[in-house]
């Protein structure tokens, strides 16, 4: 999706801002804010006015339910200062139970408003699939909720704009129980739907849509309905919004590398423009709540102008001032095991779920890398530099024996790890669900003994060496 410029400098920029340098965005991770809060901007997208970009997403209670549409700004797309709820439970009476998802928002010129489209349930069933509508004559002031309704008398549930060049707008919704997405042509003052251009792949069940232009093409990027749980994106393009969109292709591997698209940013700078897949790993997919979901950011890559590549990177190195957006490993390490001097592997590189770890001598293979995420709970996880999965525990099991694996990142105890001191320069990795320790399977010397958890003891196939490498 097109990032709007507004030149709105004298009433929003009342002190220039500093100009940003290249950052660092670690991904699998939240963001803070710069007053230290978590930020909460799920599901969201982002527009651009002057030199900043402002983050609008959803901000829920406990249980789920609506609680606000929050908005963050930032130049440099890290640094984040919270700005304001701009929607709230107190707004309208429609919002004082509701679900509310998806808000994006665009500004139309003509008529000087920022308008804000999202999906509307009543915040009990989810029977409504209703679009809702707000707008505000600021950014970031608070939004005047105008209703929501069926589009065109259609359900309509994961939602996105569009704006093109010639101020056209768009609004793409997943239909019909989600089988469908239809793309909507909005009215000129971006309030309600003129016309509906497409019922594409009806009985194809996809969601979360996410649209963007490149070089004159226009891609379409969406996510299979399979609930919390991720799958595999699909994109399709065209040589305009209302022409003829070509079959879906894939994009990334088969969980988007746990993730699911929110938004596509265009980060435009003196040098390039770059996209920037923005996508939430969502926290239902472990039980968890909306609010500790966690955000995954990718650049895209465009092997042909119609084509596109989404791989995972542990981190993303993104200078907005001439918007270059860069894949960046970061730092890595071996655990290498004290009885045998042999590597953590994950069997034969594989990117699949579940494929377990061993041992093996210790090569310059990615699948004997692990990034290690602070949890900022005295816990962190490990995350394979070939395939961007966590270690895992089984199954979450507890009993001794159980095999350690690599599977999709998550917020369960399973895939959390303590380093213990050892002495001597070693440490133990201890599951947080468990108590256990990572073991090499009877104390083998062999390449391709199995990695699993076992009670902790004194052994040397319970010791590692932290090895640091590229």
């Amino acid at each position: 999706m097109l990032v709007v410029v507004v030149a709105l400098v004298a009433a929003l920029c009342a002190v220039a801002p500093a100009h940003a340098a290249t950052v660092t965005v670690p991904n699998g991770g939240q963001f803070r804010d710069t007053s230290g809060n978590v930020v909460h901007a799920h599901g969201g997208g982002v527009i651009k006015v002057g030199a900043y970009y402002y983050w609008f997403g959803e901000n829920r209670n406990a249980d789920s339910t609506f609680r606000y549409v929050s908005v963050y700004r930032s130049t440099d797309l890290r640094t984040w200062e919270f700005r304001n709820n701009v929607l709230t439970q107190q707004s309208h009476s429609e919002l004082a139970v509701a679900n509310i998802e998806r808000p994006k928002v665009i500004y139309n010129s003509a008529t000087g408003q920022f308008v804000m489209w999202m999906h509307k349930e009543n915040g009990r069933d989810y029977g409504e699939a209703r679009a809702a509508v707000a707008t505000s004559s600021t950014v970031d002031g608070n939004y005047t909720y105008r209703g929501s309704f069926r589009p065109l008398g259609h359900m309509s549930r994961d939602i996105t704009l569009f704006r093109d060049d010639d101020g056209a707008a768009y609004m793409i919704s997943a239909a019909n129980e989600n089988a469908d997405l239809h793309v909507y042509r909005l009215t000129d003052d971006y309030l309600g739907v003129h016309t509906l251009l497409h019922r594409l792949w009806q009985g194809s069940w996809r969601e979360a849509p996410a649209m963007f232009k490149r070089n004159g093409v226009y891609f379409l990027l969406t996510s299979g309905a399979t609930g919390w749980a991720p799958n595999q994106q699909k994109y399709a393009t065209a040589s305009s919004v209302a022409g003829t969109w070509s079959a879906l292709q894939n994009a990334g591997d088969n969980t988007a590398y746990g993730s699911q698209a929110a938004y596509v940013l265009p980060v435009q700078g003196t040098s390039t423009t770059s996209y920037l897949y923005l996508g939430d790993r969502w926290a239902g997919a472990w039980n968890g709540a909306v609010n500790d979901s966690q955000y995954v950011w990718l650049p895209l890559t465009f092997p042909s102008n119609t084509s596109l590549s989404l791989s995972w990177t542990p981190q993303v190195s993104i200078d907005t001032a001439t918007g270059v957006v860069q894949s960046t490993a970061g730092p890595a390490e071996n655990l290498v095991a004290r009885h045998s001097g042999k590597c953590l592997d994950v069997t034969s590189g594989s990117t699949a779920d579940s494929a377990r770890t061993l041992q093996y001598t210790c090569g310059t293979g990615t699948n004997q890398r692990f990034t290690v995420q602070d949890l900022g709970n005295g816990y962190v996880r490990l995350v394979a530099r070939h395939s961007g999965k966590c270690l895992d525990v089984s199954g979450n099991s507890t009993a001794d024996g159980a095999t350690v694996l690599q599977y999709t990142c998550g917020g369960g105890t399973n895939q959390q790890w303590q380093f213990r001191d050892a002495g001597g320069g070693y440490v133990r990795l201890v599951a947080r669900h468990s108590g256990k320790c990572l073991d090499i399977a009877d104390a083998s010397t062999a390449d391709g003994a199995g990695g699993l958890q076992w009670s902790c003891g004194s052994g040397a196939n319970q010791q590692f060496t932290r090895r640091a490498v590229a």
